[in-house]
């Protein structure tokens, strides 16, 4: 598909690297195949704009960072929205050089938004996926970065935003043994 290939070949400019499996690969080229990888797991049905948006939800997000954004909750949700809203933008021009028609380009640029989470059953299997894959490769960061407690309170709220069969199956990732005791407290916390 043309605009896989497009996405693909913009999210391996990025210069951040993640080793999955032991390969070392751009990290937003990485998250784009694990999250895609989980959506067909999902959803194995998932529709064209499904599987764009899971290919394209974080269409170089290397290009904002974090810290142009203020410390603390106020200043990372700004930049969280900020992002999903430059991330479909940055879709819509690439889905119509690639010929898609507008009600496409305007699906998924409120997939990668998550406009209709908790509603629309597409947007939250994108969210299953997306959650499952910061399990899988940000986990161990995020508990070494914090104390137990807001690592906790992280994995929780990360937990709200799920499917029940998200956490499942969250419950059965392949984790270190300190960040998956971590996991379960939250799941058991949360539940």
């Amino acid at each position: 598909m043309r605009a896989i290939e497009a996405i693909d070949a913009r999210n391996g400019d990025d210069p951040n690297v993640l080793v999955v499996d032991g390969e070392t690969r751009p990290k937003e080229l990485a998250h784009a195949d694990m999250v895609s990888a989980w959506v067909r797991r999902l959803q194995p049905d998932a529709s064209e704009p499904l599987l764009l948006a899971a290919r394209g939800h974080h269409l170089r997000r290397w290009a904002l960072p974090r810290a142009s954004y203020p410390t603390g909750r106020a200043g990372y949700l700004r930049w969280r929205r900020e992002l999903k809203r430059r991330h479909a933008e940055e879709l819509a021009i690439l889905l119509a050089e690639c010929d898609y028609d507008q009600p496409t380009i305007d699906r998924v640029g409120a997939l990668v938004q998550r406009t209709g989470l908790g509603h629309d059953p597409e947007v939250q299997v994108l969210e299953d996926a997306i959650c499952l894959v910061f399990l899988e490769t940000q986990l161990s960061a995020v508990a070494a970065q914090f104390d137990d407690e807001k690592t906790i309170d992280v994995l929780a709220k990360t937990a709200k935003k799920m499917s029940p069969e998200a956490i499942q199956l969250a419950g059965a990732l392949p984790l270190e043994p300190g960040a998956r005791d971590l996991l379960l407290r939250a799941l058991k916390d949360g539940a």
